[in-house]
């Protein structure tokens, strides 16, 4: 009892002068070794700790969605890939995604994003850089956009493109995973795009322009390959829809996935 009384006091007396300083507004030194070194050799230790503790460049290369659709109007391949290096703070992302028929034989959309990536909150990271479009028609965009994990565990993606024909759009991609068990995983994902204007060219109409919602059941064999299955609806509104339908095209549909998640 007394041992426990004199740990107590000692504490006690260790840590007044600290609260002492706070009391008075000012606040203690981060390390008590800044009493002691000086201020510019602390500060390249700190960036020596940081560097090799708490920014170590990394590399990560994910296939998200690489599947095969089928549906009543023919079957796709489609790709959802990227890949960056960086640390905590800043990263280089490239991003691709596209759709390739395989009833017409031909590449029907096709993208690369480069994005510098900048984290502003412990969960959210303020991204910008430019977007080609290999296909449809060879444009190209500046891209702003945040990525992150919102509350509640959702993975979110949103992004603006401005084209360099001046046509400004947006894209909202969102998902979630339930895990059902240890292995096996059902992910539902949104994806919207939107336009703030009629792009005929592209066959593309002002405001939400399409849909995706989907389903999907994946087994992690290991963490970096896990083979799924399941169901996306896929739906086009206003006028881009009204090209579809003129063009003998239904504007929604839904298909059947299956395919494999894969990083490294």
């Amino acid at each position: 009892m007394m041992r426990g009384m004199a740990l107590c006091a000692l504490a006690i007396s260790v840590a007044a002068p600290v609260f002492a300083e706070v009391a008075e507004g000012t606040s203690p030194p981060w390390s008590m070794a800044d009493d002691y070194y000086d201020a510019d050799e602390m500060a390249e230790d700190r960036h020596h700790v940081q560097t090799h503790h708490g920014a170590t460049r990394q590399v990560s290369v994910m296939a998200d969605r690489l599947e095969l659709q089928s549906s009543d109007e023919g079957a796709a391949l489609v790709w959802d890939g990227n890949a960056w290096y960086g640390g905590d703070v800043n990263k280089l992302w490239i991003k691709s995604e596209g759709a390739y028929s395989l009833e017409t034989d031909d590449v029907e959309d096709a993208e690369v994003q480069a994005l510098w990536s900048h984290a502003i909150s412990p969960y959210f990271d303020l991204q910008g850089g430019i977007r080609y479009d290999l296909e449809p028609k060879g444009r190209t965009h500046a891209v702003l956009g945040i990525q992150g994990l919102a509350p509640y565990w959702f993975e979110v993606d949103a992004a603006f493109f401005l084209s360099s024909d001046g046509d400004l759009s947006a894209r909202i991609e969102a998902e979630y995973e339930f895990r059902l068990t240890q292995r096996l995983i059902l992910q539902p994902r949104v994806e919207a795009e939107l336009s703030a204007q009629d792009i005929p060219e592209l066959e593309t109409g002002s405001g939400l322009t399409s849909l995706y919602a989907g389903l999907r059941l994946r087994y992690e064999i290991v963490r970096e390959f896990a083979p799924y299955i399941g169901v996306e609806w896929q739906g086009s509104f206003g006028g881009t829809a009204d090209y579809l339908e003129a063009a003998g095209e239904t504007s929604d549909r839904t298909v059947f996935v299956a395919g494999v998640r894969t990083w490294f």
